[in-house]
């Protein structure tokens, strides 16, 4: 076991406005409790003490009723802590996991009875350059398409827009959904007419892809985070019914980490419609997870 640190996760404020019944933070984690689920690979960043009891605090603070737990690299393709976190929640979280093409049928069969609803793959890069230690490749979702497709898992992936841009035309190809981390990553220096932003605002109406609105890892204007109002802005004006909010606390890497209340009133202030924030909060992750039932008005 390699060695680690631990340090507290991030408080949370409730949200200015409650939040519509069935709420969604599509993208967050749990970490811990470490002396039950210990990290598998190093870490490039001191571990959040997240356990599912402090997770579980953090979306009654924000009135959250579902959550999806997207694996963290430490714990590369051992999904056990994530796992313990869903049976625990009564129904309230799913999650995904991290895989290369090895895995066996009947692990994979069982992840998916234990809440799994997808897979994700990095194209991202640590600092220095290389790969995360324990993320997977995309070369490995090509080969794992047709289990996933059985088994009706998704596909998550984070990459950057110019990545995505490259790789959405073999992707969509594979006959499964595709859901981008963090806006699809793009560069909002260079604003919401990018080529390669444009591309992944065109696959979305394929109804294949699917985006997580998650501005913090993208802005670098904190905390108000105004360079990547337009880019959001295109985001829903191109494909709302493709669109899920995430939270991504418990905000590894980030310094000073966001307030996730914030980020919600954030999101209310920059919609301004009521039937909108229902739709991406509420009813189109029932759509892609299976939570709740979805009522559109």
């Amino acid at each position: 076991m390699p060695d680690f640190d631990v340090v507290p996760a991030p408080p949370v404020s409730p949200p200015a406005i409650p939040l519509p019944p069935g709420a969604c933070d599509a993208h967050s984690h749990v970490f811990g409790p470490f002396d039950r689920f210990p990290p598998l690979q190093s870490s490039v960043y001191a571990l959040p003490d997240a356990s599912p009891g402090v997770h579980a605090a953090a979306r009654e603070t924000l009135g959250v009723r579902f959550g999806v737990l997207t694996q963290p690299a430490p714990y590369a393709n051992d999904p056990a802590a994530m796992l313990a976190a869903i049976r625990g929640s009564d129904g309230a979280l799913k999650g995904v996991a991290a895989t290369d093409s090895a895995i066996d049928d009947a692990t994979l069969a069982a992840w998916r009875a234990g809440g799994i609803c997808g897979l994700r793959f990095v194209e991202m890069r640590a600092p220095g350059g290389q790969r995360y230690p324990g993320s997977v490749g995309v070369e490995h979702l090509t080969a794992l398409a047709p289990r996933m497709r059985a088994l009706g898992l998704h596909a998550q992936l984070w990459a950057k827009a110019d990545d995505y841009a490259a790789l959405l035309p073999d992707l969509l190809t594979l006959g499964v959904p595709l859901v981008l981390d963090h806006m699809g990553c793009p560069d909002p220096a260079r604003g919401p007419h990018d080529p390669s932003f444009r591309a992944i605002l065109d696959a979305m109406k394929t109804g294949t892809v699917w985006v997580k609105l998650s501005v913090c890892r993208v802005s670098r204007t904190a905390p108000d985070y105004p360079d990547v109002r337009p880019l959001h802005d295109a985001l829903v004006a191109a494909a709302p019914d493709r669109l899920v909010w995430g939270s991504d606390w418990p905000y590894v890497r980030l310094d000073p980490a966001p307030d996730a209340g914030r980020l919600l009133d954030l999101f209310t202030t920059w919609l301004g419609d009521d039937g909108l924030r229902r739709r991406i909060l509420a009813e189109n992750p029932a759509a892609l997870y299976g939570f709740g039932t979805a009522t559109r008005a």
